[in-house]
């Protein structure tokens, strides 16, 4: 569903309360990024009960009941999860992966709101939810009939609002101290093999752990639990983060000059946090146009220039890692890039 627009969960919450009341809506979304908490906190918001229906654990007679013989006449009795006396906000969630028969039980409930003789309360809301295909996770494909019967949108992660929320969470504070230097470790595609992988879900589920844990746990606890939780080399960054408070290693004081790269061999897997530390930092701090370059940025260009020199001559690969593009796709501004070729040719020659 390519097509579909994609919003924020702060954008998705306001365009829910303006059009799931008059229209059914679908949203899209990866695994783990909160399409269904959001649904829930959203039917709370507007103060209806929310009842879920997992699309991969249910049968046609799920829906449309089973028949019964009423006065000589048989007759379908929905289930009472869905014949309610009252409105509410009706989610299916996982409605994509729903065997074809399934789909075809939900046709007159999304459009007509409607199952036999059965109406939804008036006032009652319908919001589905699936993976996409490429998520590996178990879909099926959605009839071209379901399909146009729903409006469709993308719900994609947003580190700015997970922050936000986590804030108000009780999320751990080594969590939320991580993400907020590393944004984009939030939400790593869902590889193709068997292998864990990042999502806000992910990270909550750390969280927890942590806490559980208290301030007992070790740096081999910790790197045991995220390792179990994220993507391998998030896990394997998290825990070098870790260690970086701990040895009270700092970019900004690096950058400042009151400290210097750390250089002995068992801290390498710090290194090459702060080096993408540094790489993030000229990505969002170097305007893409050389000539918007202001005095303080000047600055700070220059200074981080003569970092890479010493870090290259630490280690060559890391230093060639600055120049190379983020998981997002994200680069450092081309003008930057020849400033350094020119320090360092031999990152022009490896790039």
């Amino acid at each position: 569903m390519q097509s579909a627009p994609s919003l924020t969960p702060s954008q998705l919450t306001p365009f829910l309360l303006n059009v799931a009341p008059v229209l059914p809506v679908f949203i899209w979304g990866p695994p783990g990024i909160g399409k269904s908490a959001l649904v829930r906190n959203f039917a709370e918001s507007v103060g209806l009960p929310c009842i879920s229906l997992l699309g991969s654990q249910l049968a046609p007679e799920d829906i449309i009941g089973v028949p019964q013989i009423v006065d000589g006449k048989s007759r379908f009795c929905p289930p009472t999860t869905i014949a309610q006396d009252r409105p509410y906000c009706l989610f299916l969630d996982e409605l994509n992966a729903c065997s074809q028969e399934v789909q075809k039980a939900f046709y007159s409930l999304i459009l007509d709101r409607r199952i036999g003789e059965y109406q939804l309360p008036e006032g009652t809301i319908v919001i589905g939810a699936g993976n996409r295909a490429e998520d590996a996770a178990i879909t099926r494909p959605l009839s071209s009939a379901l399909i146009n019967r729903l409006l469709h949108v993308q719900l994609r992660v947003s580190a700015k609002d997970w922050l936000k929320w986590a804030g108000s969470a009780d999320i751990h504070e080594l969590v939320v101290s991580y993400i907020s230097n590393r944004s984009d470790h939030l939400w790593s595609k869902p590889p193709k093999h068997e292998e864990t992988f990042s999502t806000p879900r992910a990270w909550e589920m750390l969280s927890r752990a942590l806490h559980s844990y208290g301030s007992t746990a070790t740096l081999e606890e910790m790197k045991t639990v995220a390792t179990g939780l994220l993507t391998p080399s998030h896990a394997q960054q998290f825990v070098a983060f870790v260690k970086l408070r701990e040895r009270a290693h700092d970019l900004t004081a690096i950058i400042k000059g009151d400290a210097s790269w750390p250089e002995k061999p068992d801290e390498r897997d710090i290194l090459y946090f702060l080096t993408q530390q540094l790489r993030d930092r000229l990505i969002k701090e170097l305007p893409d146009d050389e000539s918007k370059v202001r005095r303080e940025t000047r600055e700070l260009a220059n200074r981080c220039k003569e970092l890479i020199v010493l870090l290259a001559r630490i280690s060559t690969e890391l230093a060639q890692l600055v120049v190379t593009e983020t998981e997002s796709g994200a680069t450092l501004p081309a003008w930057y890039t020849i400033e350094l070729a020119r320090a360092l040719p031999r990152l022009a020659m490896q790039k």
